[in-house]
């Protein structure tokens, strides 16, 4: 049996990648794959430049990615601008998204309304109704992977991460895949579903844009999954109190459990929270960020323990399927940095042929999510410890309120 190859007719061949570009710094890593900020050399336009190994090409989600990105062209999606193969390696040519992850920003700021959570979920839902009308179902919508353009003040939002998207001609999908805390009850089911879940789990941003933690939290993964199912969640006082009505509706309608009465991003982009003047533009930033803060630990998000304790959990139940999971200390935290000279020196990662070669061997800096974000470092997130749960089991919002130590959702989970 031959090697897999991708088969596409505007596929570019190259003997040596960096003939075409220059490169510029590591910013991101993945379990088959790295990525790294590029400067095209006939250009000089900056690139996010994700490379692969041909030889990890059937473990890896490359092929529907690209086949998925080849179909997209949006203002809030990142974009595929090109794609080349070497002897040894394939290299997508990704648009580069240098503003941050969303719920950065908003600890950023000084202020912070629904007005402004309001813009940002309507950006969301007009590049998701693209998808939608294009057959595609994202599968996977989370903070994370929602980035700014760039670091402007009014820099416009980008939908990124289609590794787990589908093309789907029949409207109706079967693999269970995507993160705990965003993932609708019909996938935790085991049921067949549709471009709803999408829906669902704007519904689970919106919530967490409004208040800082999320609608669903549980120490014991059993209970969170059963709350999930269920679509057990409430607005508490005092977190909620002194947010519009209209925003609890739309939640309400994006949150439904039955995924026939769930809001399509049409319906949800004519919702006068959206589409109208119901945002509140009452300043909700301290609020916001203390619970941002605690639950998520700024852009963080306790991948190690959560990401593994999730991966382990679906695959005792059966639920998911995925790649085997690498152990809770070689899983990274994510954090910002600059590039440095260091992280600019190639002679370690190319073969002979001048062809970039992805260290495969040092797994503690890789991070679980294919990510373009730009100057994205990873560390290691160290030894998981009793206090790396999902979430402490509470009787009331107030006690997660006056807690001091970070509460934490189960991060990344299964790949097909």
């Amino acid at each position: 049996m031959g090697k897999k190859e991708i088969i596409c007719s505007w596929k570019k061949s190259t003997s040596n990648i960096k003939e075409v570009f220059d490169f510029l710094g590591k910013i991101g890593r993945g379990s088959f794959s790295v990525v790294y900020m590029v400067r095209e050399k006939k250009t000089g336009k900056l690139y996010a430049l994700k490379c692969l190994k041909k030889k990890h090409l059937v473990q890896s989600n490359l092929e529907n990615e690209i086949r998925v990105l080849r179909r997209i062209n949006h203002e809030n999606v990142v974009g595929l601008e090109d794609f080349y193969e070497s002897r040894t390696h394939y290299y997508l040519v990704m648009q580069l998204v240098s503003g941050g992850e969303l719920f950065d920003r908003i600890l950023d700021r000084g202020v912070y309304t629904e007005q402004d959570a309001s813009k940002v979920i309507k950006q969301v839902l007009e590049a998701v109704s693209y998808l939608h009308k294009n057959s595609i179902v994202h599968r996977d919508l989370k903070p994370e992977n929602l980035l700014f353009y760039s670091a402007e003040e009014n820099a416009k939002i980008m939908v990124s991460d289609f590794g787990l998207s589908k093309t789907v001609e029949n409207g109706v999908m079967s693999t269970a895949c995507g993160t705990p805390g965003y993932v609708a009850p019909e996938v935790l089911a085991q049921k067949p579903y549709s471009q709803a879940v999408d829906c669902w789990s704007i519904g689970v941003i919106t919530y967490i844009l409004l208040c800082g933690y999320p609608p669903f939290f549980e120490e014991n993964e059993t209970l969170l999954f059963s709350k999930i199912r269920r679509a057990e969640y409430a607005f508490h006082s005092p977190f909620w109190d002194d947010i519009s009505d209209s925003a609890k509706d739309f939640i309400g309608n994006m949150m439904e459990k039955n995924p026939t009465k769930r809001f399509t991003t049409e319906q949800a982009l004519k919702h006068p929270w959206v589409a109208g003047n119901a945002a509140k533009d009452v300043d909700i930033y301290q609020s916001v960020c203390e619970g941002m803060e605690r639950m998520f630990a700024k852009s963080k998000w306790k991948r190690a323990f959560n990401a593994a304790m999730a991966v382990n959990h679906f695959k005792k139940g059966g639920i998911f399927q995925s790649a085997p999971a690498p152990s809770p200390s070689s899983l990274p935290c994510a954090t910002v940095q600059s590039s440095s000279q260091k992280d600019c020196e190639m002679s370690d990662d190319v073969d002979p042929n001048g062809n970039l070669i992805p260290d495969s061997g040092n797994l503690s800096s890789s991070i679980p999510v294919e990510n373009v974000c730009a100057h994205l470092r990873v560390h290691p997130a160290g030894n998981s410890t009793k206090e790396d749960v999902q979430f402490r089991p509470s009787t009331s919002l107030d006690a997660v309120a006056q807690t001091k130590t970070p509460l934490v959702q189960s991060g990344v989970c299964a790949v097909m």
